[in-house]
């Protein structure tokens, strides 16, 4: 079966979520969303490229941190309305300098700090 990326349910916006996981460890490194431009792209290049909203443009994740994404594996929820991204990382994913955007939880009504960025 061929893959369509119309058959996703974008939001109003025409934007999907995508959430880029390390495809050895299975840690959730980030959330961002993707076009159905962005996701040609990401398809074809195998870079994980994402839409930003606040600056209403494509960014290639890493392309200027060096913190690159290589995409391994693209999965559709059971509603097609956000992807799973299986990626190679390299360095940080969050642009704290943190492996991962979740590292703080919530745990008895207090937000605690769970990693420090990396060096």
């Amino acid at each position: 079966m061929t893959f369509d990326p119309a058959s996703l349910k974008y939001d109003a916006n025409g934007l999907i979520p995508c959430i880029a996981q390390d495809h050895v460890s299975g840690e959730v490194l980030m959330m961002a969303w993707m076009n159905a431009e962005a996701l040609a792209k990401t398809l074809d290049t195998r870079r994980v490229t994402y839409w930003s909203r606040s600056r209403g443009s494509f960014w290639i994740k890493g392309e200027t941190s060096g913190h690159v994404q290589k995409l391994i594996d693209l999965r559709v929820d059971c509603d097609s309305d956000c992807l799973l991204a299986l990626v190679e990382q390299e360095g940080p994913a969050c642009h704290t300098n943190r492996r991962s955007c979740f590292y703080t939880a919530v745990r008895e009504g207090v937000e605690v700090e769970l990693t420090k960025p990396m060096l």
